[in-house]
C-alpha cells in the first residue's frame, strides 16, 4: 500500500486522487464536503454504485433520508468524533450498503469524508491504514478547493455589488465581466433585501445561511450577499415562464417557518420589482430598499406588503408627515382612542388599523387579530361611539389609514 499512498500523495487533483483511491481498493469511493455535498467520486466498476451513492450522485448531496438515518442512528456524532476511519453496517431499506468512512482533516478542522463502499469484502487492517494516512492529504486538497471557491464567490459578491450600485456605464461592460466571471446572467430578476440592523451577528448569519441553503435547492441564478446592514439577494430565473417575485415571497415563507416571531420581528424585508435588463437590477435594489425603510420607520412589517408594486401611497408618507407637521394636523379621531388606550388599557387603535387592512370586514379582521367575533365588535361599538369616524365614507377611510401610518412614523 505504500506505493499506491506515495502516487496519491503525489496528485494534487481531488479527483485524481480519487480515481486512485478507488483503483487501488477497486471499491467505489465517495468524498464529500463536511455539509455533505458531493465533491468527488468514483468507482472500478460502474454498477458497483448501491441506490444510496446513486442519489448522491443524481443530487450533488446526501440525501435528505439517508441524513436523517444517519442523525437517528449516531453516525453524524460519530463523523464528527471518530478520528479513525470506521464502519457502517448495511441499511437495505434505504439502499445503503456497508461502507467504511473517515473524516478528511486539514489541521484540526474537518473539511469532509471519504466513503468507501465496502462491497462483497471488508477492507484489511492496512487498507485501513491507507485510508486513514490519505484522508489528510484529502483534507488539503478539499481546503484548497475551498479556498478558491471563496475567492470566486468574493469577486462574484463584488461584480454584483457594482451592479446594484450602478457602476457600469453599459450592458455590454456589464456582460463582458459577467463572461470573465463565468456568471450565468438570468433572463428575468428581482432584488429582495432583508434588513437585520438591530439584530444580532448569530441571528445574521443564520439568515444568511437560511437564504443561500434554501436557494442551493431552487436556482443558480440567484445570488447573496451583504451591503451595509443588509443582506441583498438576486432572485433571478432562466425563463419568463417564472417569476422571481414569487419565489422571493416563497424565500420569505421560509424564514418566517424557520424563525420564530420574537426572533423575526427584528428583521425588515423589501422586494423590488422584476425587470429584464439586468442594468435594471439597481432599480429593483432600489426600490426594495424603500419599502424596508417604510417599514422600518413604521417599526413594523405587520399589514404591510413585502412588494415594492404594492406599497402604494404608503410611498408618500415622508411627503404626508411634512404637510402635517407644516400645517399642525391632527386627526382628532386617532388622538381620541389613543387616549383611551392609555387610560383603559385597551386597543382600539390596533383594532381600527386591523379593520381598515382588512377592509372594513368583521371576519378577516377578528381572525388575523385572534380575538372572538362578539370582542370584535364590542371593540368596534366602543371606536364608533367615542369618534365621529363613518366607515361608509370612502375617502374619510382613505384618510384614517394614511393618518394611523403617519402617526406611527412620528410615534417612533
Amino acid at each position: 500500500m505504500n506505493e499506491l499512498l506515495e502516487r496519491a500523495l503525489s496528485l494534487t487533483d481531488l479527483n485524481d486522487v480519487v480515481d486512485v483511491i478507488s483503483d487501488g481498493l477497486k471499491k467505489p469511493v465517495i468524498v464529500e464536503s463536511d455539509h455533505f455535498f458531493l465533491l468527488a467520486y468514483n468507482s472500478y466498476y460502474v454498477n458497483h454504485f448501491d441506490y444510496a451513492n446513486q442519489q448522491t450522485i443524481f443530487s450533488k448531496k446526501c440525501p435528505l433520508n439517508i441524513f436523517e438515518r444517519f442523525v437517528e442512528t449516531g453516525i453524524i456524532d460519530q463523523l464528527k468524533t471518530n478520528d479513525r476511519p470506521f464502519r457502517i453496517e448495511e441499511m437495505k431499506d434505504i439502499g445503503l450498503n456497508r461502507r467504511v468512512v473517515v473524516q478528511a482533516k486539514y489541521k484540526d478542522s474537518i473539511m469532509g469524508y471519504i466513503w468507501v463502499q465496502e462491497m462483497n469484502n471488508h477492507l484489511t487492517e492496512e487498507e485501513l491504514d491507507f485510508l486513514f494516512d490519505i484522508s489528510f492529504h484529502v483534507g488539503k486538497l478539499i481546503h484548497k478547493k475551498n479556498k478558491l471557491k471563496q475567492h470566486k464567490a468574493e469577486e462574484i459578491e463584488c461584480f454584483f455589488r457594482k451592479v446594484i450600485n450602478n457602476e457600469f456605464t453599459n450592458e455590454k461592460e456589464l456582460k463582458w465581466e459577467a463572461v470573465e466571471l463565468d456568471i450565468v446572467l438570468p433572463s428575468i430578476f428581482c432584488v429582495m433585501v432583508v434588513n437585520a440592523i438591530h439584530a444580532d451577528e448569530e441571528l445574521i448569519e443564520e439568515l444568511k445561511e437560511t437564504i443561500r441553503s434554501y436557494l442551493n435547492l431552487k436556482d443558480n441564478t440567484s445570488h447573496v450577499l451583504v451591503y451595509r446592514t443588509n443582506i441583498v439577494i438576486i432572485v433571478g430565473c432562466y425563463s419568463f415562464k417564472y417569476s422571481p417575485v414569487t419565489a422571493s415571497l416563497q424565500i420569505v415563507e421560509n424564514l418566517l417557518t424557520n424563525f420564530d416571531v420574537k426572533r423575526y420581528s427584528n428583521i425588515y424585508i423589501g422586494i423590488g420589482n422584476e425587470y429584464q435588463p439586468i442594468l435594471s437590477l439597481h432599480r429593483s435594489y432600489k426600490e426594495a430598499l424603500e419599502v424596508v425603510t417604510i417599514t422600518e420607520e413604521l417599526r413594523t412589517q405587520e399589514n404591510l406588503p413585502y412588494e415594492y408594486n404594492k406599497i402604494g401611497v404608503l410611498r408618500y408618507l415622508d411627503v404626508i408627515y411634512e404637510k402635517n407637521v407644516r400645517t399642525n394636523y391632527t386627526n382628532k379621531n386617532i388622538r381620541i382612542l389613543k387616549e383611551k388606550d392609555r387610560e383603559s388599557q385597551t386597543e382600539l387603535v390596533k383594532t381600527l388599523e386591523y379593520y381598515l387592512v382588512n377592509n372594513c370586514k368583521l371576519k378577516p379582521t377578528a381572525e388575523q387579530m385572534f380575538i372572538h367575533p362578539n370582542t370584535l365588535n364590542y371593540r368596534m361599538k366602543q371606536i364608533t361611539e367615542l369618534t365621529t369616524i363613518d366607515f361608509n365614507d370612502f375617502n374619510q377611510k382613505c384618510q384614517l389609514y394614511l393618518d394611523l401610518m403617519v402617526s406611527k412614523r412620528k410615534d417612533r
